[in-house]
């Protein structure tokens, strides 16, 4: 896949390479500033907002971080799950989807939003 753009800023440890699936995700915050790339969940398609996490690649699951009530009406629509980071414990604000859900890029989007405003 040709890239078009430069990926976020990238954090030290995220020098691995994107998975594929998240490659358009990372393009469409590549010009901002504030948004850099990292890894963490043994995943380097991880992003964050003034190094909050927003949205992120595990398991071949789109995962992202929004109010509780958004992510409740995705669970509710079985548009996604709560997201579950492997200790068997939902987390109540991290939704994920998989790439029949909703688009990805508009809930990172609509993450993005959340988490910089800080509301989260």
């Amino acid at each position: 896949m040709k890239r078009t753009a430069k990926p976020a800023r990238e954090k030290a440890g995220a020098e691995a390479p994107v998975d594929p699936a998240f490659l358009p995700i990372v393009e469409a915050f590549a010009g901002q500033r504030d948004v850099s790339r990292k890894k963490m969940f043994s995943s380097s398609s991880v992003l964050s907002v003034k190094g909050k996490i927003f949205a992120m690649l595990v398991k071949q699951r789109f995962v992202a971080k929004l109010p509780r009530e958004r992510v409740d009406q995705l669970v509710a629509s079985g548009a996604g799950t709560h997201f579950d980071p492997g200790h068997g414990r939902l987390m109540k604000e991290w939704v994920s989807v998989d790439r029949n859900g909703p688009p990805w890029l508009e809930l990172a989007r609509e993450a993005h939003r959340f988490v910089k405003s800080g509301k989260a």
